[in-house]
């Protein structure tokens, strides 16, 4: 067991942190900010008396006052000292840099050189009556009151962020100083229970989490910055294995990531439900009374906070009606659109350079139209990329009000339609065994969590067993699909609890021909592209924080939903659909024997379980989306 955990505390690379840097520097770009800009580093007193290291770069020229331009991070606001930045401002476009504004860049409480006591997700306070009573939002207002009373601004701060970063941008805008102006969380952390980084369907994201957790939050803190004994090594080159050799997860990491030096992982490991300590931490509740502009960004294609941008604009659009609120999402992976031309992912290509499209035509005026007085971008509320059309939408609400309701439905010898199914057998089934779990992809190396396993040709987990597969007939005409997919199924297992995982996948023909210019050997005719992906551990079919064993042999329901979708599936393509009952080391193994806390699960927990999916009239799982009306 010791050997294995010294190759999976290998595994830690990939972590969540933000992308928010061009890919490689521009040395004409780092000389000239240290040409026009001066750096300093200041500690700025909060309400409690907590000093938050703060690092300004301030224009040099003092014939006039300028906007401001924020960041607040756990990651680090490095370099430190004398060195400067290599790029400054949102996706580190030079734009802003050449206009002129006040970067800022701030430690979060209780990370490297700030002081106080850092919090995961830290809970926001509706009242603050009291000094003591601090989070992120008062934070972040006192910290812009002594910009604003210290700089030379033009009284108008923004604040950005990409991931946790997306997280401390939100809840920094919960502050409403009066200064705060515009606010860009993108890819943000906003529920990580529900959805974003920690669980999916209430099944747990192993290979992301453990890669994450074995390096951040680590303790005791001798000094700040990064602590040499939590470095990380080479990747594993079968992480499949690696992680199946782990075991029940809670023994299985408790010797290396124990309550003393990891407090972090502890508290997913004693929290599996969505109980209090989750719920104060989901950001959602909060997003009312907003008053700065909000431009949120997401992925399609983003494998950690793919739920956060949805919810953050659905929220706001629900609880600030009147609010400046809008959304850009991308054929994007997590924080792709700061960085190249984003128009290659994975086995997956499309025609436009959409990542300088977002800097340069979304992100950039955005910004100079509300903290320097540009020019109204006229963006629609929702901006939104067709995948499979390759083309930008604008809609003013989502999902689209022209889109209308329609299902999916799996039928008799794998067949899937649009139409109920009317005969047939009434049920398929397979055997999971959680000793050979289904793999996230064909091969799985590095940290077992791919980046490109969202878009992932899946023609390997086709010709498995223990996967259903279901599709339509080559279709006729291009179908568009969008909104949230909210799959419904009717299932029983000969065990006690399971996992559903469900894949929409867009099948290309055979015919097709690879992608112009590809040098990857990948053969496109034939691809099964995942669209979406997710799993639902049915243990929470009836309560989220308090799950109930499923009855073995006995007929059930589940029913959940997915992140949207905004997609073209073409003439010529198929639509397809797969049900299996694990994503492995994506997402921890389900023992389909129910225990009360999963990651407790004893080795003889963990048993082969016989899943079966009803197709009936009377019983019609489904998936339930909306269809774009078809082309004129």
């Amino acid at each position: 067991m010791r050997r294995h955990l010294a190759v999976l505390a290998a595994i830690l690379l990939a972590t969540a942190l933000p992308a928010q840097a061009p890919v490689g520097p521009d040395p004409t770009l780092a000389a000239r900010i240290k040409e026009r800009y001066t750096k300093r580093e200041v500690r700025i007193r909060v309400r409690d008396g907590v000093q938050l290291f703060t690092s300004i770069y301030t224009p040099r020229d003092t014939t006039r006052r300028y906007p401001v331009l924020m960041s607040r991070t756990p990651y680090s606001v490095s370099p430190y000292g004398a060195d400067y930045k290599a790029a400054l401002g949102p996706s580190g476009n030079r734009k802003w840099v050449d206009d002129g504004y006040i970067f800022v860049y701030q430690d979060v409480r209780g990370r490297y050189f700030s002081e106080g006591t850092f919090r995961d997700m830290t809970p926001i306070l509706e009242k603050h009556e009291k000094p003591t009573d601090v989070d992120e939002g008062t934070d972040a207002f006192d910290t812009i009151d002594w910009l604003v009373k210290n700089l030379p601004t033009n009284g108008k701060v923004g604040i950005y962020g990409t991931s946790y970063p997306g997280f401390f941008t939100t809840v920094s805008c919960l502050s409403r100083h009066p200064a705060l102006a515009a606010c860009s969380p993108q890819a943000p952390m906003t529920d990580i229970w529900m959805g974003d980084d920690n669980f999916h369907g209430g099944a747990f994201l192993l290979a992301h989490n453990f890669s994450f957790y074995s390096g951040f939050g680590r303790t005791p803190r001798n000094e700040p910055g990064p602590d040499a004994r939590y470095a990380s090594a080479a990747a594993s080159n079968d992480a499949y294995r690696t992680y199946l050799a782990l075991g029940p997860i809670g023994p299985g990491t408790r010797a290396s990531l124990d309550s003393a030096t990891a407090p972090l992982w502890q508290n997913l490991l004693t929290h599996p439900t969505y109980d209090a300590f989750w719920k104060a931490r989901d950001v959602r509740p909060h997003l009312h009374d907003i008053t700065a502009a909000f431009l949120t960004v997401g992925g399609f294609y983003d494998t950690e906070d793919l739920h956060g941008p949805w919810w953050v604009y659905g929220s706001i659009a629900k609880q600030s009606p009147g609010a400046d609120n809008r959304l850009v999402m991308g054929p994007w992976s997590h924080g792709g659109w700061s960085r190249g031309d984003d128009d290659v992912l994975g086995t997956l290509r499309w025609k436009y350079k959409t990542g300088p499209f977002y800097r340069d035509s979304v992100e950039y005026p955005f910004f100079a139209h509300y903290l320097a007085g540009a020019p109204d971008p006229k963006l629609p509320g929702v901006l939104v990329f067709r995948t499979g059309g390759d083309v930008w939408d604008r809609y003013d609400t989502w999902p689209p009000k022209t889109a209308t309701p329609v299902a999916l439905y799996p039928q008799a010898g794998g067949k899937l339609s649009f139409t109920p199914p009317k005969s047939g057998a009434a049920f398929d089934e397979y055997v999971s065994d959680p000793a050979k779990p289904v793999p996230v992809v064909e091969r799985i190396e590095g940290n077992g969590m791919p980046r490109d396993y969202i878009t992932a040709d899946q023609r390997f987990a086709s010709r498995r067993p223990d996967v259903l597969t279901y599709q339509t007939d080559v279709l006729t005409s291009d179908i568009t699909l969008t909104g949230p997919v909210s799959p419904v199924l009717h299932v029983r297992t000969s065990g006690s609890d399971a996992d559903f995982i469900v894949k929409l996948i867009d099948v290309f023909p055979d015919t097709a021909s690879n992608w112009p210019g590809d040098q990857t050997g990948f053969t496109v005719g034939g691809y099964q592209q995942l669209v979406r992906g997710e799993p639902f551990r049915a243990r929470y079919r009836r309560s989220w924080d308090k799950p109930s064993a499923m009855v073995p042999n006995k007929a059930d329901s589940v029913k959940f939903e997915m992140p949207s979708i905004h997609h073209t599936f073409k003439r010529g393509h198929r639509i397809m659909v797969q049900i299996q009952s694990s994503w492995f080391p994506h997402v921890d193994r389900n023992p389909q024997t129910f225990v009360p806390n999963i990651f407790e699960a004893k080795p003889g927990d963990f048993k082969t379980a016989t899943m079966r999916v009803y197709h009936a009239p009377a019983q019609p799982s489904r998936l339930e989306l909306r269809r774009m009306p078809d082309a004129p």
